[in-house]
């Protein structure tokens, strides 16, 4: 009889758009979204899914740059600044996710 080993993750989740629920008893926050590094001009390492808002900027917990598409794409968060929908709280200076939303781009 032969062994079959089923996987019950899937290998790859790019382009997967995460699911943050918007609480309705805190205020949306307007913000733009990119790569820190590459458009917002922040220290870092790497490419990494930053927010600015009130003339700040803050690296992201709970979203990662490809969770909404591939970040080198000509729209992607390396080579375009998006308008967001965001919601949660600066931690340590990081702003940890409880809602992000991007807006659709008019043409």
């Amino acid at each position: 009889m032969k062994n079959y080993v089923f996987l019950l993750f899937p290998l790859f989740t790019l382009g997967q758009q995460i699911e943050l629920l918007p609480n309705p008893d805190i205020k949306i926050i307007e913000a733009e979204a990119s790569c820190g590094i590459c458009m917002f001009d922040m220290q870092g390492k790497s490419c990494e899914l930053a927010v600015r808002f009130k003339g700040d900027s803050y690296y992201v917990e709970r979203a990662g740059i490809d969770d909404f598409g591939d970040a080198h794409a000509e729209e992607g968060f390396c080579n375009a600044i998006r308008s967001a929908e965001i919601q949660g709280e600066v931690i340590d200076n990081r702003f940890v996710l409880t809602y992000f939303k991007l807006k659709e781009e008019k043409e």
